[in-house]
């Protein structure tokens, strides 16, 4: 009995009046079941996030295009993708202070203000009328935009301990359909007055700035999600003036116990120092170094002419492809990736997806020889199969990361990952604009002509990433009978 008496105090949670993130916790020690509307805000947080990540590429080579720029038409696939790297390089300058903003004063004013930057810049964006206008508005969007990070680790401690997968699975799937659905959006409403002439007469408003509809419409859903993350709980605690967990405020209120000095110590830990967390986001630079090139390549090359080994599409084509190929990856979240991932594990279910996109991606360029019905039929499977495998690596690698440190340090660790990944995703639509521009320069050439060329160093970059996630580079901080390394 005396010994019960001396533990319970060291055990019992104190929770400040005016602390937003103890009114979380007391909520979650409250109800045990995960909340529907938290992950709804998640959910469309990051959806708004993502779509103007991707929502160019169906029409950027039509922007670039117009803006008279390029003297031949080989040229406009390189200048689009200046373009697409001008947000990940505002990004990549910017992530690691968003992180630590969210850190200091709260991840809900972060996303709120990510939000309003997707509503004034990517709207801006729709309205350019230059390149460097179309640059300057793409990398402003990328620097102010930083709720990406933040709203992993808010993900995180939203939730239980028992529902913290599910929520981080919420992010991976939210970012996936973001991806796809954004250049569908891309796809369907650029040009409206060519497309729906009874709704968008010619000599208008909306025939002088083409590109302005989608870029509309994104805005306004995020304007609208913005409106709703004003009643988002705030999980960041403020204790007396100081933003602290409340496991760490514990830690040093019972230092005298053993299970305190250890978060002391934990707390210390030189998080670059974590070979299993840096190791896993590494490779997961590497598969979104391919992800956002094959993306900017997909879209470059589905518009191209037949001549220059493209499949001629027009912007709509584009669109039901990855309107398609999006409404797959919704389906294969739901209701496919947690089986799989439970019966396989992340790493060899990354480990297999990899392998298996690498012949799929080397046979678009005879996917192109095909036409009318059957080359449309074929090009929405393989976007399909494209986007599951990619989708599939991406949150395996995703789950490493978050699964190779402590929550205290989650939030840091999301801030680097988001900065390495939006590093390599600067290279990738310029770098895969410049070579789908050689490639089509050699269309003639013996040896990989054309777009053959493209996807092989594609198909490279893939095979990099495949090698890395085997050891000695890729190594997990916990292990199980899913996850062990060979």
């Amino acid at each position: 009995m005396e010994e019960e008496n001396v533990e319970q105090p060291l055990l019992k949670k104190k929770y400040y009046e005016n602390c937003p993130g103890c009114k979380v916790d007391q909520a979650k020690e409250l109800k045990s079941d995960v909340s529907i509307l938290n992950l709804s805000y998640i959910w469309m947080a990051v959806l708004c996030g993502t779509l103007p990540v991707s929502s160019l590429f169906p029409f950027v080579y039509f922007m670039v295009k117009d803006f008279n720029i390029a003297e031949k038409e080989e040229d406009i696939s390189a200048y689009a993708g200046y373009v697409g790297s001008a947000y990940m390089l505002g990004r990549t300058l910017t992530s690691i202070l968003w992180g630590v903003t969210s850190d200091r004063y709260g991840r809900k004013p972060v996303i709120i203000i990510g939000l309003i930057s997707i509503v004034i810049f990517n709207t801006l964006f729709g309205l350019s009328t230059n390149l460097w206008m179309a640059i300057s508005m793409r990398f402003l969007l990328g620097s102010l935009n930083g709720l990406l990070g933040p709203i992993k680790a808010y993900a995180t401690e939203i939730c239980r301990e028992e529902h913290q997968a599910q929520a981080l699975s919420i992010v991976a799937a939210a970012w996936g359909v973001g991806l796809v659905i954004g250049p569908a959006l891309g796809g369907y409403l650029a040009q409206p007055a060519l497309k729906y002439p009874h709704l968008f007469p010619k000599d208008s408003f909306w025939d002088k700035f083409p590109y302005f509809l989608p870029c509309f419409m994104i805005s306004a859903l995020a304007f609208a999600v913005a409106i709703a993350c004003i009643w988002l709980p705030e999980t960041l605690h403020n204790h007396n003036g100081n933003n602290e967990s409340i496991d760490n405020t514990e830690a040093s209120e019972n230092g005298r116990s053993g299970a305190g000095k250890d978060k002391m110590i934990q707390k210390d830990e030189n998080i670059l120092l974590n070979w299993p967390l840096m190791s896993s986001i590494l490779v997961y630079c590497i598969t979104s170094l391919h992800d956002i090139t094959y993306q900017e390549v997909f879209s470059l090359w589905a518009v191209s002419p037949r001549r220059l080994g493209g499949l001629n599409f027009s912007t709509d084509d584009v669109g039901n492809v990855l309107a398609i190929s999006g409404f797959a990856l919704i389906i294969y979240q739901v209701t496919l990736y947690q089986s799989v991932q439970k019966a396989f594990g992340p790493v060899s279910i990354a480990r297999i997806s990899g392998v298996l996109s690498i012949p799929l991606l080397q046979s678009y360029p005879f996917i192109a020889m095909l036409s009318g019905f059957s080359l449309y039929l074929v090009m929405n499977i393989a976007s399909i199969l494209a986007n599951l495998l990619s989708e599939t690596i991406g949150t395996g690698l995703f789950l490493l990361q978050n699964r190779a440190v402590e929550q205290h340090q989650r939030g840091a660790a999301n801030g680097i990952a988001m900065m390495g990944m939006s590093a390599f995703k600067t290279i990738g639509p310029a770098g895969g604009g410049a070579v789908l521009t050689w490639c089509q320069k050699r269309i003639n050439a013996s040896f990989l002509p054309g777009t053959h060329m493209v996807f092989l160093v594609l198909n490279v970059v893939e095979g990099l990433a495949v090698l890395l996630m085997f050891k000695p580079f890729l190594s997990l901080k916990k292990k199980t009978p899913s996850e062990q390394l060979p």
